[in-house]
């Protein structure tokens, strides 16, 4: 199953598209999920403002039925079904994604200040979920025919090498593996450029192991091994100019413990130039 959120937002409607097509590429049923205050939900008709209460009903399932609508203008061969929640939209959508494959959201929504990159719902949801994310951001024109992963040692980061496989496999895709690799140093000369060249070692070897064994499951998929001297943030949001998907873990191995977003995959949900799926770690048993 996978369940995309929808709010009435033109961003939200891209995201079912993505979402059906992706359904499709999965052979996966898709259910569409809008949230709205659960007070209207639990009125009777004879308490005060009931009319209130009834054209938000009515507005909710608009908001289905557009949703709906956009789904069937796919022309997937896509079992779709829609939901109507009450409560806080993060917390209903983490808790309607429980059983589900992939949750996905737009990268914005109604109601955000304008000139903000990316909707609270999309923030709120992105690394609080069993399964992965995807942020619904700028899908290209025409299929470029790469996924992109940053990979860098972590556990969610080797969630996201797998998901990318998968991705890739499903797509019929190539893959880009990404690993953005820096080191200060003071001062220069050749104990600096030692220390450089031994980074870069440190570096191709984290990437080879990262990869290792999954060509053999994927052996569909090509793979291109990326290594860059550069902030990941800016190495991955380069990447994802040229790609249909980009990859990444929810946290990466210089986050702060506690944290469930890292540095890197929150900036990308507000930067990445396609589609991001952001994996936790703990997704193993729901990747396709």
């Amino acid at each position: 199953m996978i369940v995309v959120g929808v709010d009435g937002s033109q961003a939200g409607l891209d995201a079912v598209s993505w979402a059906v097509r992706e359904a499709e590429l999965r052979n996966e049923e898709l259910r569409i999920v809008h949230v709205m205050p659960a007070w209207p939900l639990e009125m009777t008709e004879d308490a005060p403002h009931a009319e209130v209460g009834r054209w938000m009903r009515d507005g909710a399932e608009s908001v289905l039925a557009d949703g709906l609508e956009r789904a069937r203008r796919e022309e997937r061969h896509v079992k779709v079904e829609s939901l109507l929640l009450p409560g806080d939209p993060r917390s209903a959508l983490i808790a309607a994604a429980g059983d589900a494959r992939l949750l996905v959201v737009g990268s914005h929504g109604l109601g955000g200040f304008r000139g903000m990159l990316l909707g609270s719902v999309a923030l709120g949801v992105a690394g609080h979920t069993a399964c992965p994310v995807a942020v619904v951001r700028c899908p290209p024109a025409q299929p470029c025919g790469e996924v992109v992963v940053g990979v860098d040692g972590s556990p969610a980061g080797a969630e996201a090498v797998g998901f990318a496989f998968a991705e890739a496999s499903f797509r019929g895709a190539a893959l880009r593996a990404v690993h953005a690799w820096s080191r200060p140093t003071a001062g220069g000369g050749l104990h600096a450029s030692a220390d450089a060249e031994e980074t870069a070692q440190e570096a191709r070897r984290a990437l080879a192991e990262a990869l290792a064994g999954w060509s053999e499951r994927y052996p569909d998929v090509k793979v291109t091994e990326h290594l860059e001297h550069g902030h990941p943030v800016d190495v991955l949001r380069d990447a994802s100019t040229r790609a249909d998907l980009l990859v990444v873990g929810s946290r990466g191995r210089g986050d702060l413990a506690g944290l469930l977003l890292g540095s890197v995959s929150h900036s990308l949900l507000h930067h990445a130039a396609c589609p991001l799926v952001v994996t936790p770690a703990s997704a193993t048993s729901r990747r396709a």
